[in-house]
């Protein structure tokens, strides 16, 4: 578990991540990084939820529409 420390940046709040944190999470600065509720609390991920279901969504019509698409490819 890591302990992060809220700093004032201007009229904000800011959370300060641990360089270990941003190598476990695969970012750097300037990378953005998003805040979803879970049942049992907040998840902080690299990955954008909605562009995930998204993604999702393709793959299942790819595999359903399999062998249209090959004919579309041709």
């Amino acid at each position: 578990m890591h302990a992060l420390k809220l700093t004032q940046i201007g009229n904000s709040v800011g959370v300060i991540l641990p360089k270990e944190v941003l190598t476990l999470l695969k970012v750097e600065k300037g990378d953005t990084l998003y805040l979803t509720e879970c049942p049992d609390g907040m998840r902080i991920t690299p990955h954008d939820p909605v562009f995930e279901g998204q993604m999702q969504a393709a793959r299942d019509i790819m595999k359903a529409r399999r062998a249209v698409l090959r004919e579309l490819a041709k």
